[in-house]
């Protein structure tokens, strides 16, 4: 769902309507990114195969957002008014970093709290 709400927000120029500040982009970029690479720690640590891989989650989580990023920064070069930029997908990178790790550390400490 985040991913078709991201690919739909992508195909629109970007409307101005909060009272802007610096970097206020990267941001978002890194917020909504975050979120996306939690999701896929999420879906994948429901599988057997994966369930307790705390950096192997991470390390799938981060390249699925990532390349996530890739691909709507390319679609965006096809969108008129809109451009596509290595900061967003560094931004991209740093928030699905963040988020992923963040996440591993939530599952390890409920781990911890389990007795796992």
């Amino acid at each position: 769902m985040l991913c078709g709400i991201i690919f739909f927000q992508s195909c629109y120029a970007t409307p101005d309507v909060l009272p802007g500040w610096p970097f206020q982009d990267k941001f978002l970029h890194a917020g909504v990114y975050g979120l996306l690479g939690i999701l896929w720690v999420r879906a994948f640590n429901t599988r057997p195969a994966w369930r307790g891989r705390r950096w192997g989650l991470v390390l799938i989580g981060v390249t699925l957002a990532t390349l996530y990023g890739l691909s709507d920064e390319w679609h965006q070069s096809f969108v008129p008014a809109r451009t596509s930029d290595w900061a967003d997908l560094l931004a991209d990178f740093v928030g699905s970093v963040a988020g992923c790790t963040l996440f591993a550390h939530f599952l390890r400490r409920k781990g911890d709290e389990a007795g796992l």
